[in-house]
């Protein structure tokens, strides 16, 4: 498709192609910044997924981990690299209500034939599998949440059961009725939904930075602790350009309050621990 952009595009869109944006550069970057920052997202997914590779040493899962975030970055910023430069090149500007900006890129580049169809599918396809990773995560945290019938959690413990391949169906359900039920509210309009994920989103890797950095610094870490801080700083600003967006302030609010409802179940709980130690312990039995 890139190829096929640069070389021989089937047509042309109409942005106006114009070195004189009326606004400076900074507001450019600092609108930008919150979308750019979704790749974090990309990050995390494979650091955590590498996490959980029992069959490797700390060596090994630090060399696995290292090459394969290189590649993510080397992937993700040359696609995104590309497509940008393409887009200037095709004059593709904002999208209209039911396109998006690579969609219209695309369809530029081949046109309305069956390569155009390919590329809406296989986009699709990814889009899938990247909500997939959510109903493998959620569930299991409802699970280990749940804790076991001998040591009971933070939520009711019918959430934990599982079947023979470990899998908690009832917090699948539940994750499912709540997906489906926040898609009907929004009409199925996912670049509305997003605003709100990203607050949820960059809310969870703020928390996780801070609680690196008070880390690294108690470990006696002052490179760590900086690097974390730093990327503490450059999410909280990412959070606080979203939440002036305004609606996604009441994801804020939600996220709060679930927080605030999850802290006084655990209290009420009596602060259970070992809650890390629940998938470990499924897996064992």
């Amino acid at each position: 498709m890139l190829i096929l952009g640069f070389t021989s595009p089937h047509a042309t869109g109409h942005a106006a192609a114009s070195s004189a944006p009326g606004h400076s550069a900074v507001l450019a970057v600092v609108l930008a910044f919150p979308v750019a920052m979704a790749l974090a997202t990309g990050v995390e997914a494979p650091s955590t997924a590498i996490a959980q590779l029992g069959q490797l040493d700390d060596t090994h899962r630090r060399r696995f981990g290292r090459g394969t975030l290189a590649l993510l970055v080397v992937i993700v910023g040359g696609l995104t690299l590309c497509l940008t430069t393409l887009a200037v090149q095709l004059r593709i500007g904002i999208p209209g209500a039911d396109s998006t900006q690579i969609a219209d890129i695309a369809h530029a580049a081949a046109g309305p034939g069956w390569l155009y169809g390919a590329f809406q599918l296989t986009s699709s396809l990814l889009l899938l599998a990247a909500a997939s990773s959510s109903f493998q995560a959620g569930p299991g945290l409802l699970k280990a949440l749940s804790g076991t019938p001998e040591k009971p959690g933070v939520l009711p413990p019918v959430l934990g059961r599982t079947n023979r391949h470990h899998t908690p169906y009832w917090s699948v359900l539940v994750y499912l009725a709540a997906a489906a039920l926040i898609i009907v509210a929004a009409a199925a309009q996912e670049q509305e939904l997003v605003l709100f994920y990203a607050v949820a989103v960059f809310v969870s890797f703020l928390v996780g930075l801070l609680a690196m950095t008070r880390f690294a610094l108690r470990e006696g870490k002052p490179a760590l602790a900086w690097v974390n801080g730093v990327a503490a700083a450059a999410v909280a600003f990412t959070l606080a350009v979203n939440l002036l967006r305004g609606w996604p302030v009441l994801s804020m609010v939600a996220t709060l309050l679930i927080a605030a409802g999850l802290y006084f179940r655990w209290n009420r709980a009596g602060r259970p621990t070992g809650i890390e130690d629940i998938e470990a312990q499924a897996e064992a039995g």
